[in-house]
C-alpha cells in the first residue's frame, strides 16, 4: 500500500531502536537510506532483508522523483538517515514536500534525537530551545549568526564536527566567556560525555578530558532579557537593520526584529531606516 514513512534509527545504541521502527522497516517495500553500507549493518543487525537505495544530498534531486514514482505505483517507501531522525539535518525534505503534495500518506516513526538528548541532561533550560543544525564552516559567518542568536532568551542545539569544535567554541567565547555551554559527544555510547561548563572552562578541556572524536552537539545556553549591555547597542538603526537582511531576513521582517530589539514600534524603525523625517 502506498505510504511514505520516516523512521528514526540509533544514534549509537543499538538498543535504542523502536519495535515498531524494525516492523515498519521488515514490512516495507523500499528503504531510502543515505549510506547504504551504515544501514546494512543495521538491517543485518535486526535480520531486516528489504532492498535499500541510496538517499542523499548529492543525488536527490532524480532520488526524489525516482521515489515518488515507487511509492505512486503503490508500493511502500520508510526513509532513514544514518543515525537519529530523518530531515532534522539530514536529507528528505524535498521527498516529505512532494508526498504530501501527491497526496500520498506520510507517517514518522519517532526515535532517538542528539540534540534532545543532550539538553535532557545538560542542567540548561529546557522549556524554550532552538535548533541551529550545523552552522557555516566560516568563522565570519558563524560568528554573525550567533551574535543575534546568543541573545535570545532561548537555549541553542547546534551539531558540529569534531574537526570544527574548537573553532566554533571560540567564536562563542568572543562574544560571551562567561557562557554556559554543554559538549554531548558518543552520545548513547559506551564513552558518552554530556558536559556543562563556562566556555572558557570548556576550551581548556578539549584535548584532554574531551576528546575531539565522534560527533558533537554544543547546547549555547540562552540570554536573560534584562541586559544592561546589548550587542546592538554599537550599531546605528540602519546598520542594525541591515545586520538583519544580511541574515536573509526580508527588509519587512528585519525591521519589525529591530523593532523588537530596541524595544521601538516598527513605524518608527522603518522612519529611521528610509530616512522619512515625521
Amino acid at each position: 500500500m502506498t505510504h511514505l514513512y520516516l523512521v528514526g534509527t540509533p544514534i549509537g545504541n543499538l538498543d535504542d531502536m523502536t519495535f515498531r521502527a524494525i516492523d515498519t522497516l521488515k514490512t516495507v517495500d523500499l528503504i531510502a537510506c543515505e549510506d547504504t553500507r551504515v544501514t546494512k549493518k543495521l538491517c543485518h543487525h535486526f535480520d531486516i532483508s528489504t532492498p535499500l537505495q541510496s538517499y542523499h544530498d548529492h543525488n536527490k534531486d532524480h532520488m526524489t522523483t525516482a521515489l515518488i514514482k515507487t511509492l505512486l505505483d503503490g508500493k511502500s517507501v520508510a526513509l532513514v538517515s544514518d543515525a537519529g531522525l530523518p530531515l532534522i539535518s539530514d536529507p528528505g525534505y524535498e521527498l516529505v514536500v512532494q508526498a504530501r503534495e501527491a497526496k500520498i500518506p506520510v507517517t514518522p516513526i519517532p526515535g532517538a534525537n542528539a540534540g534532545l538528548t543532550a539538553l535532557m541532561a545538560s542542567g540548561l533550560p529546557s522549556f524554550v530551545y532552538t535548533f541551529l543544525g550545523f552552522l557555516p564552516r566560516k568563522a565570519r559567518e558563524k560568528k554573525a549568526i550567533l551574535e543575534v542568536r546568543m541573545f535570545q532568551e532561548s537555549t541553542l542545539l547546534l551539531y558540529e564536527s569534531p574537526y570544527r569544535v574548537k573553532d566554533t567554541l571560540e567564536v562563542i567565547h568572543d562574544i560571551d566567556p562567561e557562557r554556559h555551554i554543554t559538549l554531548g559527544r558518543e552520545l548513547t555510547k559506551k564513552f558518552e560525555q554530556i558536559t556543562t561548563a563556562k566556555v572558557k572552562a570548556l576550551l581548556v578541556q578539549l584535548d584532554d578530558t574531551i576528546p575531539l572524536k565522534g560527533e558533537f552537539v554544543i547546547l549555547i545556553e540562552g540570554q536573560e532579557a534584562i541586559e544592561t549591555t546589548k550587542w546592538f547597542e554599537s550599531l546605528s538603526i540602519e546598520d542594525h537593520v541591515d545586520h538583519y537582511i544580511q541574515q536573509n531576513m526580508k527588509p519587512k521582517q528585519a525591521i519589525k526584529q529591530v523593532a523588537k530589539d530596541r524595544e521601538m514600534s516598527s513605524k518608527t524603525i522603518y522612519n529611521v531606516y528610509h530616512d522619512i523625517e515625521v
